[in-house]
C-alpha cells in the first residue's frame, strides 16, 4: 500500500517551509516515526517523521523549494521488504562461512548518535559520519558545534598565501531564520518611534542572596539560582506600575495586556530566538530558572516548538554574557519596551558617602515614545533598580 508523505499542518503565523534537506533517498527503506526530511521555517526547524515501515519510493520536491501545509512531499510503499531498500531488485545474501563451513555470526553495527537537524546537515555537508563526531550534549547527542568542530578538525589546512593573493569573498544565503529577524528589526525601526534610557544597579543584595541559598537551592529544585529569574520578577513589578510599558499598539488603538508574558531572549547558532515565559507573574523563582533552561536547551538543539516564540508582552534580553557592557536593544514588535541587561562589573561607587567597589550593571530599556513617555521609561527603569538592590521587594510587594 502507498502512503502519500505531506508537509504537516504549519502554525498559524507560518505561511511556508523551505525544504532544507532529505535524510532519505528514494529506494532506501524507512522506519515508523524516522526522520525523513527537515523544513525551516521563520522561526524553527521541524522534522517530517514516517508514518510507517516500507521503503521511500518516490521523493516528489527537491531540497530548496518553498512548501506550504498539505504539500505533496513524497511516496511511501509500505510492506516492502528491507532486502529491496537499495532499489536494485537483489535479494539479501546469505551470512559468509568460515572455513569450517559454519555461519559467521553477524557483526553487530555501533548504534547512530542523535543529532539534530542543524547538526545533520553540517555532517552532510563536510561528509562526516555521525560516529566520528564525539558528541558533549546529554545523552549522547550531537550538537551543530560538535559538528562544526570535527568538520573543522577534518578540514586540510589551507596553504600559505602567495603575494598578491588571499582576496577571497563567500556568498551564502541568509537562513529563513535570519531572514525573518531582519525583517522585524527593520520593521521595529520604521514603525516605532525607538528611544533608549540607562541607568546602573548595585547587585550587591541580588550576589549575596544567591551565594547564600544557592546550594540548598539547586538541591531542592535540581537547577541552579541565575540572575534572570531575579530580572524577570523585578520586571513584572515594575510593569505593574507602569502598565503601559505592558502595551502594544495597534493601528491607533493601545492594548494594555492584564497579563505578563515575558520574552527571554536565547542565542542560538542560527540566531536569536525569544521563547515566552507565560504567565510568569504567577512563578516561582525555581519555576523561571528551569523554563529557561529548557528553553535554552531545546533553542540550542532547534527542538523548540513554534508556539514556545510566539506572543509576549515584554521582552529581557542579556548581552552581559557575551561581555557587552553598555548596548541600545531593539524593541521586539508589536511589544513596546525592552529590557537591555549588560556585564556585571566591580567599580568604584560612592555607598553613604564612602568610596567602594560594588558588582554594578548596567541597565538600558527601549521604550516606543509613541505611546511611552521619558518620564515612564525612568521610573520603570528605576523601579527594576529598586527591586534588585533590595531583593525583599521582589518577596514583599513593595
Amino acid at each position: 500500500m502507498s502512503i502519500e508523505i505531506r508537509v504537516p499542518q504549519l502554525p498559524e503565523s507560518v505561511a511556508d517551509a523551505t525544504l532544507v534537506a532529505w535524510r532519505k533517498q528514494a529506494g532506501q527503506a524507512v522506519s515508523r516515526d524516522e526522520n525523513l526530511a527537515d523544513l525551516e521555517t521563520d522561526k524553527v526547524v521541524l522534522e517530517v517523521p514516517a508514518p510507517g515501515d516500507g521503503v521511500l519510493r518516490e521523493i516528489k520536491v527537491q531540497s530548496g523549494a518553498t512548501v506550504k501545509s498539505g504539500d505533496l512531499l513524497a511516496v511511501i510503499e509500505q510492506g516492502a521488504g528491507t532486502a529491496n531498500a537499495a532499489g536494485n531488485g537483489k535479494t539479501a545474501s546469505t551470512p559468509p562461512t568460515s572455513a569450517a563451513g559454519a555461519a559467521a555470526p553477524p557483526t553487530a553495527a555501533a548504534p547512530t548518535p542523535r543529532a539534530g537537524p542543524a547538526a545533520r546537515r553540517v555532517m552532510e555537508q563536510s561528509n562526516l559520519a555521525p560516529q566520528a563526531v564525539p558528541a558533549t550534549a546529554p545523552g549522547g547527542r550531537i550538537t551543530k558545534t560538535d559538528a562544526q568542530a570535527a568538520a573543522a578538525a577534518a578540514r586540510p589546512a589551507p596553504p600559505a598565501p602567495t603575494a598578491g593573493t588571499g582576496r577571497t569573498e563567500q556568498r551564502v544565503p541568509m537562513t529563513r531564520l535570519r531572514a525573518r529577524i531582519a525583517e522585524r528589526l527593520i520593521q521595529a525601526q520604521s514603525t516605532q518611534a525607538l528611544l533608549t534610557t540607562f541607568n546602573e544597579v548595585d547587585l550587591s543584595a541580588v550576589q549575596e542572596l544567591r551565594s547564600r541559598h544557592k546550594d540548598a537551592f539547586e538541591k531542592k529544585h535540581s537547577v541552579k539560582l541565575g540572575l534572570m529569574s531575579f530580572f524577570v520578577r523585578a520586571s513584572i513589578e515594575a510593569l505593574r506600575r507602569f502598565p503601559v510599558v505592558n502595551a502594544s499598539v495597534e493601528n491607533n488603538d493601545i492594548i494594555y495586556h492584564k497579563y505578563f508574558d515575558i520574552g527571554v531572549a536565547v542565542s542560538t547558532e542560527r540566531g536569536l530566538m525569544v521563547p515566552v515565559l507565560r504567565d510568569a507573574d504567577a512563578m516561582s523563582f525555581a519555576a523561571i530558572e528551569q523554563a529557561i533552561a529548557d528553553f535554552a536547551a531545546r533553542a540550542r538543539t532547534a527542538s523548540i516548538a513554534i508556539e514556545d516564540l510566539t506572543g509576549g508582552t515584554f521582552t529581557i534580553t542579556n548581552g552581559g554574557i557575551f561581555g557587552s557592557l553598555m548596548s541600545t536593544p531593539i524593541v521586539n514588535a508589536p511589544q513596546s519596551a525592552i529590557l537591555g541587561m549588560h556585564k556585571i562589573q566591580e567599580r568604584p561607587v560612592v555607598v553613604n558617602g564612602q568610596v567602594a567597589i560594588r558588582p554594578m550593571m548596567y541597565l538600558a530599556v527601549s521604550y516606543d515614545h509613541r505611546i511611552i513617555d521619558g518620564r515612564e521609561a525612568v521610573q520603570f527603569l528605576v523601579a527594576i533598580k529598586d527591586c534588585l538592590e533590595d531583593p525583599g521587594r521582589l518577596l514583599l510587594g513593595v
